[in-house]
């Protein structure tokens, strides 16, 4: 399965990984039912999952508060993937 994956074009050039590096491969683990794996690789995988299923039921249904949830689930994200990726780069 890793081999028809994207490789991340930063860290080919740069050699530095990028903010979404290891998403492919913790939503390949994820479906794979290896869940705290695809954690360990990236962290914000399970608030991006929730993110889509919200937006996608958005879509169909009409959510209270709909625009402060979805701010409120992009912000989590966004910390999420900045404060995993500073960690990985520090260790």
């Amino acid at each position: 399965m890793e081999e028809y994956m994207l490789p991340c074009l930063n860290k080919k050039l740069f050699g530095i990984e990028c903010l979404g590096c290891g998403m492919q491969r913790a939503t390949a683990l994820f479906f794979r039912g290896e869940f705290l794996a695809a954690f360990k690789i990236y962290p914000a995988i399970y608030s991006l999952l929730l993110l889509a299923v919200f937006l996608i039921l958005n879509l169909f249904l009409t959510f209270r508060f709909a625009e402060k949830i979805k701010l409120g689930l992009i912000i989590l994200n966004i910390i999420i993937i900045v404060v995993s990726y500073v960690i990985k780069m520090l260790y």
